[in-house]
């Protein structure tokens, strides 16, 4: 059955006049995706969309500290931050002793919380190994007086919980190894060979863990180097012939992996095809670091979790053991209640790909053949939500987890659904939209909802339609050491032939402030632009934030360049664009906000 083209894909077409980079936006985060045939161990994979990673290692017994000083961010650098010398690194682990380490406990806690797979350190960048290795004597096992393989329990316990079970491995890095990569205080750089590394220590002792430990989910690669294309192939085929259903994660190198893995602590702001995976930490560090308290909340973490899926990707987050062996209460505490919720909701996450609707004010959305998941992380001051482009014939409409039925109707454009007084969970009550026939994949649509039914619309500069010489960018950036950031800006606009221009519903009349959310350097700064919108102009001078340091924070200043008037609903263009005369660019636009006036 063939469906009629809703009048804003029409009026996105019109709009799409001059140059722009609308049908290749997807492209600009797919590079670097793997060049491999399709896995078939994938299928399991894609349906999981909730992972755990745990890093545990020397680094968690020092808790963020060495000597007499305290170190932020990540923990498990903390060897190379302090520059600790090899040899008296090594001491610490003459005391690492975790009897307070359960497997069972851990692999239950994982099942409470919704976890469909758990990758956990085998060895990081200290060169420490938490297994039985036969490869070194810097290992658990020998170097400890702990002697017992912790990685053999768990693996048995996430087994009895059904739990797919993987390894983190750094397979270059290691600061312990004189030939290993990364370690320059203590070793010449010129003098290693790393091809030695490889044969000696890192290949036999992924074969190590590929032979003695089950079968294995997952190798989660770290910090590739020191290997050409060619000589990374080889080594991953001497590994499959092990394991030949085991996933190869994107970080061993050369684009050979199986799935991607961004950046730490990204989510690529547009929908990916694929099998893809956003890393995140619960609080600012990787390894345990004691006075590191900064967790995300159990709606932080609902949010994240449906964010990714919303763009078909899994979130894998990470917790961090103690010396001990034991999780940080909040982590358990904040976990738990993250599965509660998915004991609800767990149908609008798992197995989902991406949502077929873009992100609204009131949130995103999740699908399923002949289903549409509305995750609704905020109420409309009306209780009307409304959900653009739904063209297919709807069946019904629900809370998810309850037999509630809603009442709605479906308008050529839109469909108004009528909310309670009250949802069941502020955090994120799911609604299933239940449909017949094909309904349009519209998450690419840049048109985007403004109404004065919620406290602001926030837009991305990326759902700009980018003419001249305007394009998006990636500013990645740290706060604490490790804690990385990621915002995609606009660029490059510097005449007025780069305007940037964003299509909006407004789908209420009134008084609208309108803020430009922007990073400007010094020499940018005091250059003139200009926001139309409905006829109406807001000019503006470009404000400083400060100089981009990839290994700083980056500043953002929201700028309130003026109100506008919209006498009546429908369909605007707003463009934000230099004036003539400008030098350099006008600033990095991260989003635009409307306010409604009230």
């Amino acid at each position: 059955m063939s469906h009629r083209v809703p009048c804003l894909l029409l009026f996105l077409g019109l709009l799409l006049h001059a140059k722009t980079q609308a049908q290749d936006m997807p492209d600009m985060w797919n590079k670097a995706a793997t060049a491999n045939p399709a896995h078939p161990g994938l299928k399991w994979f894609q349906q999981a969309k909730f992972g755990l990673f745990i890093h545990w290692g020397l680094y968690s017994k020092l808790a963020g500290r060495w000597h007499d000083s305290s170190y932020y961010g990540s923990g498990e650098w903390i060897m190379n931050r302090a520059q600790a010398p090899a040899a008296e690194y090594a001491r610490v682990a003459q005391s690492f002793n975790p009897v307070g380490f359960d497997a069972k406990e851990w692999a239950e806690t994982a099942k409470e919380a919704g976890i469909k797979y758990l990758v956990i350190t085998a060895k990081h960048h200290e060169g420490f190994s938490m297994f039985d290795s036969k490869v070194t004597d810097f290992d658990i096992m020998d170097a400890s007086p702990y002697k017992k393989d912790p990685m053999k329990a768990l693996s048995a316990a996430c087994k009895a919980q059904g739990i797919p079970f993987g390894f983190y491995y750094s397979q270059f890095l290691d600061w312990h190894e004189p030939n290993g990569g990364g370690n320059n205080w203590d070793f010449n750089n010129k003098e290693k060979d790393y091809q030695e590394y490889y044969r000696t220590k890192s290949i036999p002792q992924l074969k190590e863990l590929l032979t003695n430990y089950g079968p294995l989910g997952l190798v989660w690669f770290d910090m590739p180097g020191g290997l050409t294309t060619e000589q990374t192939r080889l080594m991953i085929d001497s590994l499959r012939v092990l394991q030949p259903g085991c996933l190869f994660s994107s970080r061993v190198g050369h684009d050979l992996g199986d799935y991607r893995d961004f950046g730490d602590s990204e989510v690529p702001p547009v929908p990916i095809a694929g099998a893809w995976e956003s890393i995140y930490t619960h609080n600012d560090s990787w390894g345990y670091i004691q006075h590191d308290l900064n967790f995300k909340s159990p709606q932080e973490i609902i949010h994240l979790l449906s964010n990714v899926a919303s763009k078909g990707g899994n979130l894998m987050l990470n917790v961090g053991p103690d010396g001990n062996g034991k999780w940080p209460a909040y982590s358990v505490a904040y976990l738990k209640a993250t599965g509660k919720w998915l004991q609800t909701y767990g149908e609008s996450i798992y197995g989902t790909t991406w949502g077929l609707i873009p992100a609204q004010p009131w949130g995103v959305t999740t699908s399923k053949p002949g289903k549409l998941f509305l995750h609704v992380w905020q109420m409309p001051a009306n209780r009307q939500l409304r959900v653009p482009g739904v063209t297919a014939k709807i069946k019904s409409v629900k809370i998810l987890g309850s037999n509630k039925a809603l009442t709605w109707k479906q308008l050529p454009e839109e469909t108004i659904i009528q909310l309670p007084i009250t949802l069941p969970d502020t955090r994120n009550t799911v609604l299933l939209m239940e449909y017949s026939g094909q309904q349009p994949d519209l998450s690419q649509l840049r048109t985007q909802t403004v109404s004065n039914e919620y406290p602001q619309a926030e837009i991305p500069a990326v759902w700009a339609v980018f003419n001249g010489a305007a394009k998006s960018k990636l500013f990645t950036y740290s706060h604490y050491f490790g804690d990385w950031k990621h915002d995609n800006c606009i660029t490059g606009m510097v005449t007025p032939d780069d305007a940037i221009v964003f299509p909006l519903d407004i789908q209420d009349a009134g008084d609208y402030k309108i803020i430009l959310d922007y990073a400007c350097e010094p020499g940018s700064a005091s250059q003139q632009g200009m926001v139309t919108v409905g006829g109406q102009q807001l000019p503006f001078l470009t404000l400083t934030t400060g100089t981009y340091d990839s290994h700083k924070p980056m500043q953002f200043i929201q700028h309130a360049v003026g109100i506008v008037h919209i006498d009546k609903a429908g369909k605007q263009n707003l463009a934000v664009k230099p004036v003539s005369g400008n030098k350099s660019e006008l600033c990095w636009l991260r989003k635009i906000i409307l306010q409604p006036v009230k």
